[in-house]
């Protein structure tokens, strides 16, 4: 049977979650105009599954409508289940919204969730936003080390060369998974400190390191 927009409305009509789910899934493959009409009937299901599932489209079926995306974003980012505000969070980054930028720096200090809290801070960088390098700084201050790295992440992909100072002293961090992301957020940023310690992460005991570093000073070289 053919998915079509009339069958997949029918799904999301139905009583049972499974259908409505199977039908979030089956938006993928119609024209994104289509899609983004009917995940705005999912993004409001009573299941939180459903909207999990739906939110997470709107990363790429938001670009549709920014300025409507916008407005269901907001409000996906107050719903009730921590998975579909993580989503939100993705997506805005993911969509540049960065008018929500102060709706995730709310969530980041009122919300009591881990999950919510990693992917604001994972997706502030994608989102560009120099605002956001005071929230980041202080994420780099938390107990988890997956919550560093992805602040170190972050930190780099801001482009924010204040960043510097904050991740040399991660460039000697005893979990190499976090000096590999020290590497790549140092190579882009600016300044001969970011550059030395490059350099000297070239000599990192851990392979992988240490390679990246010198594949990035590679670059930087060939880019002059």
């Amino acid at each position: 049977m053919s998915i079509t927009p009339e069958s997949v409305g029918v799904l999301l009509e139905s009583s049972d979650f499974g259908d409505r789910l199977r039908a979030v899934n089956q938006i993928r493959q119609l024209a994104p105009a289509i899609g983004f009409k009917l995940i705005q009937v999912a993004v409001q299901d009573t299941n939180p599954r459903v909207r999990y599932a739906a939110v997470s489209q709107l990363a790429s079926l938001g670009q549709q409508d920014l300025t409507y995306a916008t407005t269901l974003l907001r409000n996906c980012l107050r719903d009730t289940d921590p998975d579909v505000q993580a989503a939100a969070a993705d997506s805005v980054g993911a969509l540049k919204l960065t008018e929500i930028f102060d709706d995730l720096q709310r969530l980041y200090h009122t919300s009591s969730e881990w999950l919510v809290k990693f992917s604001i801070v994972a997706t502030l960088g994608e989102l560009g936003d120099r605002r956001a390098f005071e929230l980041l700084q202080e994420a780099l201050k938390a107990d988890n080390e997956l919550m560093q790295t992805a602040a170190i992440g972050s930190l780099g992909e801001l482009g924010d060369d204040r960043a510097i100072q904050l991740l040399i002293p991660f460039a000697t961090h005893p979990d190499w998974q976090i000096r590999y992301r020290v590497v790549q957020a140092l190579a882009h940023l600016k300044g001969t400190i970011a550059h030395s310690t490059l350099e000297a992460l070239t000599h990192d005991e851990m392979a992988q390191v240490a390679q990246e570093a010198q594949s990035y000073l590679k670059q930087q070289q060939q880019s002059t």
